[in-house]
């Protein structure tokens, strides 16, 4: 039986929009404690070195909560329905996020960033499975990156809104309501035809253990994962802690807020270019590489060239430019997997590439106490990340145009 969608959509269809509208507000919030750590912290009473201490164990811990919450929205994906991911997952991130903003000291902060990462986990994945299902081969990865410039821009809302009002915890309030009025467009939204089809089978839809009872499909999820890991190292290590870097290069004071947003204006045309430049080359491994050559040259910038903070900023940009390749490595997860398994796939793969990114950050740790040097660490840190990407990225199979209609057994 073959599972077509009978109905047509395109780049710019509802389905397209309402995905592209959720992994913006999705992204405002992920990167939100980004842009506002340093003074939501401090008006919680720290300072000085546990600063940066507190940051990296919150940020970590939302991680832990995204990578728990992407296995857990995957499954849920492939055994309830896309739709209802998205619904289940927006709710919960948005209350979690209103609640932060009334978070009174360090360990209620750090435990509603927890249940928020376990929210934001869903959305992206499962918008990118619903069109990966919905739309002709030839047009999912224009609307792919569409989605994911949309949602980028959420990081710059997120700083200016910080800019605007100078208070943390409405920041939080204003991007909890914004997902609660995503709920609304949620309502009349349609099942993937292609999903409902799998339902009426008596197939396994949604068992994570799949991903591990079989070799070549172990093997896939694992390549799935790695080829994410450097857009998480620049995201997590190199612009989350830039006011850090700064000092270290010299440079002085850098506004850690204006390094995420200049990296996320890069992102949304990085992820825009990917998608256009794999559709013209009708290859998502050769784009992958190509951006994989412009961010490790973007890196090397990021070491050795810092005359002042107006060259750090370009370079931040360069950074989130050749970041693009989130695009690529989420719609190679959807790609990758049959209908019965696509969801876990497509949500948990970038989600545990989140999750992955408190072990880089202990792999940094250990190596800039190796090392006695901060910067030395960094990048020894970023060597390792992208030399894992590179060699998963050459096993990884070739997925453009890849028929979508299939099952795993």
């Amino acid at each position: 039986m073959r599972m077509v969608d009978k109905r047509h959509y395109g780049v710019l269809s509802l389905p397209v929009i309402v995905g592209a509208l959720g992994f913006f507000v999705d992204v405002y919030d992920l990167l939100l404690f980004n842009i506002i750590r340093k003074p939501s912290l401090q008006s919680l009473g720290l300072s000085g070195d546990s600063l940066l201490t507190s940051g990296e164990n919150i940020l970590s811990i939302q991680m832990i909560g995204i990578l728990i919450g992407g296995i857990f929205w995957g499954i849920m994906g492939d055994k309830k329905g896309r739709k209802s991911v998205l619904f289940g997952s927006i709710l919960l991130y948005s209350i979690a996020t209103i609640a932060n903003g009334m978070a009174t000291n360090v360990t209620q902060y750090t435990i509603l960033r927890f249940v928020a990462g376990l929210g934001l986990a869903g959305e992206l994945g499962a918008s990118i499975t619903l069109v990966s299902e919905m739309l002709p081969k030839e047009k999912r990865g224009i609307a792919a990156a569409i989605i994911a410039t949309t949602g980028v821009m959420g990081t710059v809302t997120a700083f200016f809104v910080n800019q605007w009002f100078h208070d943390w915890r409405l920041c939080y309030y204003i991007g909890g309501g914004m997902g609660l009025g995503l709920l609304f467009l949620r309502l009349g939204f349609l099942e993937s035809s292609m999903y409902d089809a799998v339902k009426k089978t008596n197939v396994s839809r949604g068992n994570f253990f799949m991903f591990f009872n079989n070799r070549e499909r172990f093997l896939r999820y694992l390549r799935g994962v790695l080829i994410g890991l450097p857009v998480w190292y620049v995201i997590g290590i190199l612009i989350t802690f830039s006011d850090k870097f700064a000092k270290e290069f010299g440079i002085g004071d850098i506004d850690p807020a204006k390094a995420v947003l200049c990296q996320y204006i890069g992102l949304a045309f990085g992820d825009l270019g990917a998608g256009l430049i794999s559709n013209f080359l009708k290859s998502r491994k050769k784009a992958l590489f190509l951006f994989y050559g412009l961010m490790s040259i973007f890196i090397l910038v990021y070491f050795i060239f810092h005359r002042d903070a107006q060259s750090f900023y370009l370079t931040c940009i360069a950074l989130g430019f050749g970041s693009g390749v989130s695009v690529l490595y989420i719609t190679m997860s959807a790609e990758q997997f049959g209908t019965n398994l696509r969801a876990t796939a497509a949500i948990s793969i970038p989600n545990v590439v989140r999750g992955i990114l408190p072990l880089i950050i202990l792999l940094f740790k250990g190596l800039r106490s190796w090392a006695g040097d901060f910067i030395t660490g960094a990048w020894i840190t970023g060597i390792i990340i992208m030399g894992i990407a590179f060699v998963a990225a050459w096993f990884t199979h070739e997925s453009f145009g890849k028929d979508m209609d299939f099952l795993e057994h």
